[in-house]
């Protein structure tokens, strides 16, 4: 499979890798059992490695290590031609000034700052022109609303975010709107009621996870909305060793997880396939995913998931895996 393939997002005029680069691990990483602080200059080496390799497709948010993530793409996207590449980032939480007794500003030169949610039609342009700041730009590329679930704001979602983002696609300001979220039933009740062009879903559509296979991944079909597939790792558990302690969903997995990873690590390894490949390859598979964004903490662990993108998978690999009912019997990757 092709990583640096391009894949058009409708007729918005936006194209994305099938590999993109999640802006989270750029900064860092907040799970109680994976805590990590990215240097600054590893950041950005990992940003210009990306665009050297032929990523085109760079996904950021507010959220992100308090705007620093979207300040280490600012630092680098720049200096590359804007028709070049994709960008996406997200509204609905504005960043304020934290209360903090350090008030100097971070190492990516930004003030230290707090994530509050607002999703009024205010929210949503303070948000998009922080950001813009941030990274330096005059506009990105695809503009997400990011997590209204966390404060059950699907109310604010319908009445005041989604319209304001409507009209920002409606003046050009941005090509293209969704929304990012860790949950599928949501997004399917604003896919109906807005016209959305992608849906970063996160942890829904995996190898392991195939809880939006049914539903959601046919309503995207049918409505032309694309995915961009967040998590294809499950937060870990599909990139590490199952021997040792691992995540799902942002959390210590379960058991019946880790046996399940596992079973499927156990095929993958009778064809010589790295489940971390067949994690990538299978969501990619799916003719609803325009591209996957797996972070990378390090320059290593980039060049890894493009070579994870790669490498060839037999079809006999996914043909056992139905057979041991460990994905859809009518997942399209191969009979």
């Amino acid at each position: 499979m092709d990583p640096f393939a391009k894949v058009a997002i409708g007729s918005t005029g936006v194209s994305v890798t099938r590999l993109g680069l999640g802006g989270g691990p750029l900064v860092g990483g907040a799970l109680a059992s994976q805590r990590y602080e990215t240097p600054r200059e590893e950041g950005l080496r990992i940003i210009r490695r990306a665009f050297d390799l032929g990523v085109r497709y760079f996904d950021t948010a507010p959220l992100y290590g308090a705007g620093r993530s979207e300040a280490r793409y600012g630092a680098v996207l720049p200096s590359f031609p804007r028709s070049s590449f994709a960008l996406s980032s997200k509204c609905g939480r504005v960043l304020e000034l934290a209360a903090a007794a350090d008030s100097s500003p971070t190492e990516d030169g930004v003030p230290r700052l707090k994530p509050v949610f607002d999703l009024s039609r205010d929210g949503i342009l303070q948000s998009l022109e922080a950001s813009l700041k941030r990274l330096h730009l005059d506009s990105v590329d695809i503009l997400y609303l990011h997590d209204p679930d966390v404060e059950n704001l699907e109310r604010e979602a319908m009445d005041s975010a989604f319209p304001a983002m409507v009209e920002l696609r409606e003046q050009g300001v941005v090509k293209a709107i969704g929304c990012g979220m860790n949950q599928w039933q949501m997004p399917a009740r604003f896919i109906r009621a807005f016209q959305l062009d992608i849906v970063l879903l996160a942890g829904r559509f995996t190898l392991l996870d195939h809880d939006a296979y049914r539903e959601f991944l046919p309503l995207c079909l049918e409505r032309g909305v694309k995915l961009t597939i967040g998590g294809p790792y499950n937060s870990g558990i599909l990139a590490r060793d199952l021997d040792g302690p691992v995540s799902f969903n942002y959390a210590p997995a379960p058991q019946e997880l880790i046996h399940q990873a596992r079973q499927l690590k156990q095929v993958c390894d009778r064809y010589g396939v790295p489940l971390k490949a067949a994690a990538l390859q299978y969501v990619l598979n799916h003719p609803v995913v325009a591209t996957a964004i797996p972070g990378a903490r390090s320059v290593a662990e980039l060049e890894d998931n493009v070579r994870m993108v790669e490498t060839p998978i037999p079809v006999e690999l996914w043909a056992e895996m139905k057979h041991e009912g460990l994905i859809p019997a009518d997942a399209p990757v191969g009979s």
